[in-house]
């Protein structure tokens, strides 16, 4: 959004983190507003982040934004990185011919429906093997992002759908927008996160009162289960970021 810094319109952004406990409920973690391509801005945030108490993180789940991956990893350690599959499939068909456009994004969604971690991995690598002769390109940043890129698959399948991409933030990001819209520009970073800030404390609340858990006690209970029933079938990953 359009904010004033040292006399200029310049562009802000504003980034929002939720999280979903232990406990399978949904909760906004906390926001800012700065350069979302700064490094140094991200570790900085999420070093707030974990300051205030944020502990335990299994996942995080977030657009490919220059520095943000490398915070990750200094910040929570052991956390693994899932890039939103949404922004990787633009990213990818982005030097696509708009002829192929279609058969390339549907070989790739294929690596997302597939009933097990193993086989999630086994189609990414037939994906790219299959790709590799006339698009090489896009063979080599599947197979560049694999460990990243299928993340997601050392979770229950029940949670699958809500890992793999930034859309369960959309929402959110939606109501913030229409609400700052009105506003046009804004005078400063702190104008924006009052209101910013005002948008999340409903959005909180709304989540706090919901009759069902986002994610269910029961498949919360089965992630652990899940990293131990790889490794006993031989299937390797990196908790890392």
């Amino acid at each position: 959004m359009k904010g004033r810094l040292r006399g200029r319109v310049v562009s802000r952004a504003v980034v929002v983190v939720t999280g979903v406990t232990a406990e399978g409920n949904r909760e906004v973690l906390g926001c800012d507003v700065g350069d979302s391509e700064d490094g140094t801005f991200w570790t900085a945030f999420l070093r707030g982040l974990r300051e205030r108490g944020l502990s335990g993180v299994r996942l995080v789940v977030s657009d490919q934004h220059l520095g943000l991956k490398e915070a990750i990893g200094k910040v929570f350690i052991g956390a693994a990185w899932q890039p939103c599959r949404v922004h990787f499939l633009r990213n990818a068909l982005s030097g696509v011919p708009k002829a192929k456009t279609q058969m390339v994004a549907a070989a790739i969604r294929t690596i997302f429906a597939q009933p097990g971690a193993d086989h999630v991995a086994q189609q990414l690598d037939v994906v790219a093997d299959t790709l590799s002769f006339t698009l090489p390109g896009v063979a080599q940043l599947l197979i560049d992002a694999k460990e990243d890129l299928v993340a997601f698959s050392t979770f229950p399948i029940a949670h699958w759908p809500k890992l793999w991409s930034t859309n369960p933030l959309e929402r959110v990001n939606a109501e913030i927008k229409r609400r700052t819209n009105v506003v046009g520009i804004f005078p400063n970073d702190a104008s924006v996160l009052r209101l910013v800030t005002a948008v999340l404390v409903e959005q909180h609340d709304e989540w706090e009162v919901a009759e069902r858990r986002y994610l269910s006690e029961e498949s919360m209970a089965l992630i652990d289960q899940v990293v131990d029933d790889l490794e006993d079938k031989g299937v390797s990953f990196t908790i890392t970021a």
